[in-house]
C-alpha cells in the first residue's frame, strides 16, 4: 500500500471514528438531559376526586418517569379563585391549576397561551368558548359535568312500582311523585344546604333558562347590573323558587335545613333514606362508596313550570365545569412542558385516556376519545347531551356562589321571604363591575 492510500485511510478511519464518537456523546448528552428530574404541581379543586387523581398522577409518571406529579388539594369549603389568589401572592403557584370557568378571566395574564396545542382542534365544540379570549386559548376544558335530581331507582321502583323518568314533565308530575313516596314512609328528596350547590347550581339554572340564546343570557345579567330587571316578574326566576319552595317541603332537612354536609347525601341516596338528591355526576365515587350494590341512578330535570311542552323542564345543565390552566409566572420552562405533556397524556395515550375517563369517572370534552365512563350518572348525562336536551348557564362573578348562596340559605332555611331574596339578589348584582 502507497504512502498515500495508507494516510487516505487512516484519515477516513478517524473521521469515522470522530462521526461515531460524536454521536455516542450526543446521545449522553440527551440522555441526560432528558433524565432530568421535573416536579409539577395540580391544584385539586375536586375533592371528590382527589385519591383518584394520586392514582392519575403515577399512572402518568410511568409514561413520564422523569416528571413527578403532586396533587396539591384545595380545602373545603375555600373557592379555588381565593386558593389561587393565595397561592400567586406567595409566588409559589402551582404549575397547573384545576378552577372554575368564572376564574379564568381574572388570572389569564398569569397563563400559558395554549391555542397552538394540538388538542385545541379536538375538543368538542363550544368548550373552548368560555376560556378563549381574543383567539387565544387560555386553558384546558377537564370535564363535562352536569347536575339536576339524582334519582335512585331502586328505591322509587321498590316503593311504587315500575318507574319511567320520562313521565315526569312538568312541577305537578314531580310533586305527585314525591306524594306517593312519602305516603309509602320514602323521603322523597335531599337539599344540601351548600352555598355553591344553591348558589351556583340550583339558581344558575335561573340565568341559564332565561333564553336559549347564550348572548341573550349575558344581556340579561348586564341588565341586572344596572338595576333594569325586575324579578318579581321575572317568569323564570319565579317558576324556578316556586319548585324550590315544593322540593323543600319534602326535604329530609326540613326541620333543620341548614345542618347537612356534602358528605351526608351519598350516603342517604345510596341507602335508600331519600329517592332524590339534588347535586350532580361529580359525586358518583361516593355514591358508589356508599352501596357498591346498586347501580341504577339517573337525572331527572328540575322542572320550572307547568307546561309540559317546556324545553327546560326537560333538559339539565350540562358543559365544560373545570379548567386546567398552565401557569407561566412562577413555573420554569421545564415544568410548563411537563403540564403540557400532561394534557397532552389525557387526550392522546390510551392509558390516559383510560385514567381520565375510568378512575376520574369524567365524560373528557374531546372528539378523538371515545370512552364512556362506567357509572350510571355520566351515562345518563350523554344520553342528554345525545338527545339534545342539555343547557348551559352563563359565566357567573367568582364571588356570586359564596353571596348569593348565603342568600338562597337564608330563603331554604324560611329566615327571608322571596321578596327579600330578590332584594339581596338585585343588591349583590349592582356591586358586580
Amino acid at each position: 500500500m502507497s504512502l498515500k492510500k495508507f494516510l487516505s485511510t487512516m484519515i477516513g478511519v478517524v473521521l469515522v471514528f470522530i462521526l461515531v464518537f460524536g454521536i455516542y456523546s450526543l446521545n449522553i448528552t440527551v440522555s441526560k438531559a432528558g433524565s432530568k428530574k421535573v416536579k409539577i404541581t395540580l391544584m385539586s379543586t375536586k375533592g371528590e376526586i382527589n385519591s383518584q387523581l394520586e392514582d392519575v398522577a403515577k399512572s402518568f409518571s410511568k409514561t413520564y418517569p422523569n416528571v413527578n406529579l403532586e396533587i396539591i388539594p384545595v380545602g373545603a369549603g375555600q373557592s379555588p379563585f381565593e386558593k389561587l389568589s393565595t397561592m400567586y401572592a406567595s409566588g409559589n403557584a402551582p404549575s397547573i391549576s384545576m378552577i372554575d370557568p368564572s376564574d379564568v378571566a381574572k388570572f389569564k395574564s398569569y397563563f400559558l397561551n395554549l391555542t397552538k396545542e394540538k388538542w385545541v382542534k379536538d375538543a368538542i365544540n363550544g368548550t373552548l368558548d368560555d376560556i378563549t379570549f381574543n383567539g387565544q386559548v387560555m386553558g384546558f376544558p377537564f370535564a363535562i359535568e352536569g347536575y339536576g335530581l339524582i334519582y335512585n331507582k331502586q328505591v322509587i321502583e321498590k316503593t311504587i312500582g315500575k318507574f319511567n323518568p320520562s313521565t315526569i314533565k312538568t312541577r305537578n308530575d314531580l310533586e305527585n311523585l314525591f306524594k306517593k313516596l312519602q305516603q309509602k314512609k320514602v323521603t322523597p328528596i335531599l337539599i344540601s344546604p351548600l352555598d355553591w350547590s344553591l348558589g351556583a347550581h340550583y339558581l344558575g339554572i335561573a340565568y341559564g333558562a332565561q333564553s336559549k340564546d347564550m348572548q341573550k343570557n349575558y344581556e340579561f345579567i348586564k341588565k341586572l347590573k344596572t338595576g333594569k330587571v325586575n324579578l318579581q316578574t321575572n317568569k323564570v326566576f319565579n317558576g324556578l323558587l316556586d319548585t324550590f319552595d315544593m322540593l323543600r317541603k319534602y326535604n329530609y332537612l326540613k326541620n333543620s335545613p341548614l345542618a347537612g354536609t356534602y358528605e351526608q347525601g351519598p350516603q342517604l341516596l345510596a341507602n335508600g333514606k331519600v329517592a332524590f338528591w339534588f347535586m350532580g355526576n361529580w359525586a358518583w365515587p361516593q355514591i358508589k362508596d356508599a352501596n357498591p350494590q346498586n347501580s341504577e341512578y339517573g337525572f331527572l330535570p328540575v322542572p320550572i313550570s307547568n307546561d309540559p311542552n317546556d324545553f327546560y323542564n326537560k333538559a339539565i345543565v350540562a358543559g365544560p365545569s373545570k379548567i386546567l390552566c398552565i401557569d407561566a409566572k412562577n413555573n420554569s420552562k421545564a415544568q410548563q412542558l411537563a403540564a403540557k405533556q400532561f394534557l397532552n397524556w389525557l387526550v392522546y395515550n390510551s392509558d390516559g385516556q383510560k385514567a381520565w375517563v375510568y378512575t376520574l369517572s369524567i365524560i373528557p370534552p374531546f372528539k378523538n376519545i371515545n370512552l364512556t365512563p362506567n357509572d350510571p350518572l355520566a351515562k345518563s348525562i350523554i344520553s342528554y347531551l345525545k338527545e339534545g336536551r342539555t343547557f348551559r348557564t352563563p359565566i357567573l362573578p367568582s364571588d356570586h356562589w359564596p353571596k348569593v348562596g348565603a342568600s338562597m340559605q337564608k330563603y331554604l332555611a324560611g329566615i327571608i321571604k322571596r321578596s327579600q331574596l330578590y332584594t339581596e339578589i338585585k343588591n349583590y348584582w349592582l356591586t358586580v363591575k
